[in-house]
């Protein structure tokens, strides 16, 4: 049985990735369920009123899914002693869902240098065109086709969950190897239920608002609570605002937001805010990914290892962890230096959008390939010091 240091340290370690990891499923909210019935916002800096934890009772034992879910495509070292890559990445699986049709529609590559004194976060953007290669665990014969089939086509064919995330987690690991040349260390993946029920414990987050933006999934009724709308993307309006409701605009500002709100704004990629689409969004999914990490690294939570518990089974089955052989109080020491200011965010293609001619299929640039291979060389530093415009601005 492990002692309550190696539980702590343990549980530390995994909120820390789930605290980036959660974030990359912002993408896939376009039709679930939104936490109705809250207060928008509050101005910053206010923020939850802690709940009280218990200051005797251990907590309790915390058993999280982890299978391997990198297969050849894992780097295998014991320590942490040089750099490390993480794959993230977010499925779009419902609770109510009985089909196969489970995609990544978020995909992030966290990149921590062998110094260990800061991390990179590379969205792959989701319509990118790869060739996926032949998988004969799910008797998938290899096509091309953009990444975001890549899970989908691991996960397909019989076995439980877990098994066929596994599968689809490898083959995501395969293609980006194969077509990168970029292996990994350990992986995580989460799905739409797990983000909501870990971002719903943690209180909201901080976000800053750059420019005035309209939500088009939420809407406030008219006592200034929270509702679920919808957007008719064919009227290009917004259905279903109560009698004597409003639209919810996010005015420029920082603002403690709960969480159905911070939600809303991370995962809006239209509008007068978002002139770059898709783009934005993940720029809005990479900040939401500091601003988690700063709550979960905050020196209250951390010394309160109740809640830390609390926390992490908020997310159940719906979170996959796998670290490799790396032990947690390796992963523990090293994540210590990686408060949200050490953490770069990096736009593929210095954020601009190049769809291939007579498909909606997305291509990399020659430079976005170039960036690519010095992460997988930890150069990237260096590179992204001589091209700024892949660095995404702090708001």
């Amino acid at each position: 049985m492990r002692s309550r240091r190696e539980l702590v340290i343990g549980v530390t370690v995994v909120l820390i990735v789930i605290s980036i990891v959660i974030s990359v499923v912002i993408a896939v909210l376009s039709s679930g369920p939104v936490p109705a019935g809250g207060t928008a916002m509050r101005s910053w800096p206010a923020s939850p009123t802690a709940s009280a934890s218990p200051s005797v009772t251990a907590p309790p034992p915390v058993v999280i899914a982890s299978p391997d879910l990198l297969g050849a495509a894992r780097l295998s070292p014991t320590n942490v002693n040089g750099p490390v890559n993480i794959l993230l990445a977010g499925v779009d699986r419902r609770p109510d869902q009985t089909d196969d049709s489970v995609r990544t529609d978020s995909i992030i590559l966290l990149h921590i240098p062998q110094s260990h004194d800061g991390a990179v976060l590379v969205s792959i953007p989701r319509d990118t065109r790869v060739k996926i290669p032949a998988y004969p665990k799910s008797g998938f014969k290899g096509r091309t086709a953009k990444i975001n089939s890549a899970f989908q086509s691991g996960y397909q064919a019989a076995g439980t969950e877990t098994e066929k995330r596994a599968r689809g987690m490898e083959l995501l690991a395969l293609t980006i190897k194969q077509t990168w040349g970029i292996a990994f260390d350990g992986a995580a993946i989460i799905d739409f239920t797990g983000f909501e029920t870990v971002l719903g414990q943690l209180g909201g987050v901080t976000m800053c608002v750059e420019a005035q933006a309209e939500a088009i999934h939420l809407a406030l009724d008219k006592d200034g609570k929270v509702v679920e709308v919808w957007y008719d993307d064919s009227a290009k309006k917004i259905r279903g605002i109560p009698p004597g409701g409003r639209k919810l605009i996010y005015q420029p500002g920082c603002y403690h937001m709960d969480p159905a709100v911070a939600l809303e704004y991370a995962r809006l990629r239209k509008g007068s805010c978002c002139p770059a689409g898709d783009y934005d969004r993940q720029r809005h999914q990479h900040q939401m990914i500091k601003a988690i990490l700063d709550e979960i690294s905050s020196t209250k939570m951390l010394k309160d290892p109740t809640r830390l518990v609390q926390v992490l089974q908020s997310a159940g089955e719906s979170f996959t962890l796998d670290l490799g052989s790396i032990r947690a109080e390796d992963y523990l020491a090293m994540f210590t230096n990686l408060a949200s200011g050490n953490v770069t965010s990096v736009r593929t293609n210095a954020g601009r959008i190049f769809t291939l001619r007579g498909s909606s299929d997305e291509a990399l640039t020659p430079q976005t390939l170039e960036m690519l291979a010095a992460l997988k060389n930890d150069t990237i530093g260096a590179w992204l010091a001589q091209h700024p415009s892949f660095v995404v601005p702090h708001p």
